[in-house]
């Protein structure tokens, strides 16, 4: 196992690659490019599982590429916490992969060739892996460019005006947030001489505190954009709507939580000693209200859970700015209920979309009648982001707050509180939609769906006659089971909470080490 280790750690970067150049090569061949796709997604979650599994006995493992040894070539590190994120990235892109293919989303017109969305979705697979595993800043860096540039064009699929018009938006604001993390790269070497993070965990304590202080900045806003913490949010409602369900899922799940990952790493092993950890919390506090506040507002569902998405950003800050290991592990438990169920939900929302003929709460009316299925399938994750007990996010947010408790300061108890308030707002924000989307009669809606009033009159009438009635779930069968599979990945997060929690400490406490972090890449000595 211990030899075998090293070898799978680039595979889930390599194989998406050389499953994209396939892919392409397969373009006019449309069952064997998808069958391609499925096969490459699969091998990297069993890799990733084999590889979490494999650190956690035997601790982290450290690949050089090319045979250049750090911190001159490029680094790969496989620890806990960049093979939890594995794993979970993994099952998350290989459902939504499925549910993409049997949506058809990505040939469901002539505007969208079948060789433009495989190709794409691998390429961003292998960009995400690349982030999570690089060593060195500029290795993080091109797995962030690697996966933007091929979600730019997932965000644009079918070249619809809306689509467009988000794709520049979020084009215009990932550039700018690559262009000050490229900057900050820039600086750090010069004033360093290595984009290697083990040694710069050394070297930057060297440095007098205000170029710290000014490096560190520039990181947290190029990563603050990529997380969107608030008040660098403002594109995420507008961009990710727009874009077909299955892009939409795993752009709200998955690439956020890139951004938090990136801040986590670099405040434990960069900055443990330069912290920011008052302006972080108010930042936590503030993308949590605002968030939820803008979810309130909203009638559509999509734009609802995506300032949601906005406001549940600030729980996994709130235990990355205060710095503890219960704190961390808090953050890495949420972190992972938080990709699970936001892809869940936003699947679940296209399943709904397909079903009713829209996503706005104006329109919508009956679904729990009518489609019994959808409604529990959609239910479920929307409890669980709400934090009712006993699901994961309940479980994430008392970790937490008891981790807020421990730290006795009057700004981490007021967090608490605001954590609990947009929890709450959250639930009545979820209820609501609920309600109407799912409860109330369609007819009584603003803007009724007629083929919604006609068909929940029909089974009206057929109570009324004691005649049979069969629910229709109205989704592809793929579709709904790739969701399903999702929903039940969250509900085993509650169900296998202790041995997740303990994974997450174990993380947390080596994110808390950063000397052995340096040891491990380093070979001891340092440099």
């Amino acid at each position: 196992m211990i030899d075998l280790l090293p070898v799978l750690v680039p595979l889930p970067v390599l194989l998406p690659l050389l499953g994209a150049g396939l892919a392409l090569v397969l373009s006019k061949h449309s069952r064997a490019q998808n069958i391609v796709s499925i096969l490459i997604l699969s091998a990297v979650m069993i890799i990733s599982l084999i590889m979490l599994f494999g650190v956690d006995a035997h601790g982290p493992q450290v690949v050089a590429i090319g045979g250049w040894e750090p911190p001159a070539g490029i680094v790969l590190v496989a620890d806990r916490l960049s093979s939890l994120m594995l794993v979970v990235s993994s099952l998350v892109t290989l459902c939504v992969l499925i549910y993409a293919l049997s949506q058809d989303a990505n040939d469901d017109s002539d505007e969208t060739p079948i060789s433009v969305f495989n190709p794409s979705y691998l390429v961003l697979c292998a960009g995400v892996a690349n982030a999570f595993l690089a060593g060195d800043l500029f290795n993080l860096y091109v797995g962030f460019e690697m996966f933007l540039v091929a979600s730019y064009v997932l965000l644009t699929l079918g070249a619809t005006a809306e689509r467009i018009r988000a794709g520049v938006t979020y084009v215009v604001v990932s550039l700018v947030s690559s262009i000050i993390f490229l900057a900050a790269i820039g600086v750090i070497y010069s004033a360093t001489g290595t984009v290697n993070m083990a040694q710069l965990s050394e070297r930057l304590s060297e440095l007098p505190p205000d170029v710290q202080m000014i490096l560190h900045v520039l990181l947290l806003i190029g990563f603050g954009i990529k997380a969107a913490i608030f008040p660098l949010s403002f594109w995420l409602p507008d961009s990710y709507p727009t874009a077909p369900a299955p892009v939409t899922a795993v752009f709200a799940g998955l690439l956020t939580k890139v951004g938090i990952y990136a801040i986590i790493r670099t405040e434990t092993l960069l900055f443990s000693e330069s912290s920011l950890r008052v302006p972080l919390l108010i930042a936590a506090a503030l993308t949590m209200v605002v968030g939820i506040l803008g979810a309130i507002a909203q009638s559509e569902i999509k734009r609802i859970v995506s300032f949601t998405l906005v406001s549940h950003i600030g729980y996994m800050l709130f235990g990355v700015a205060l710095g503890t290991t219960v704190g961390l592990a808090a953050a890495i438990y949420y972190t992972v209920h938080h990709i699970i169920v936001q892809t869940a939900l936003f699947l679940a929302i296209g399943m709904v979309e397909m079903r009713g003929g829209s996503t706005s709460t104006r329109s919508l009316g009956g679904l729990m009648v009518l489609s019994p299925a959808l409604s529990i399938i959609f239910f479920i994750p929307a409890l669980n982001l709400s934090g009712i007990p006993p699901f994961s996010g309940f479980i994430g947010k008392v970790g937490l707050f008891a981790a807020g408790f421990s730290d006795h300061d009057w700004l981490a108890v007021s967090l608490i509180v605001a954590g609990t308030v947009t929890s709450l707002l959250t639930l009545y924000v979820i209820g609501r939609t609920f309600n109407l989307a799912f409860w109330r009669d369609p007819a009584d809606a603003e803007e009724p769906n007629e083929e919604l009033v006609a068909e929940f009159a029909e089974r009206k009438k057929a109570k009324l006659a004691g005649k049979p009635w069969k629910s229709q779930i109205g989704v592809p069968g793929s579709m709904f089971a790739a969701t399903t599979v999702v929903v039940i990945a969250s509900i085993v997060l509650t169900v296998f909470a202790a041995p997740l929690w303990g994974m997450a400490n174990r993380a947390a406490e080596n994110l808390q080490s950063p000397v052995s972090y340096v040891s491990d890449v380093l070979g001891g000595d340092g440099l």
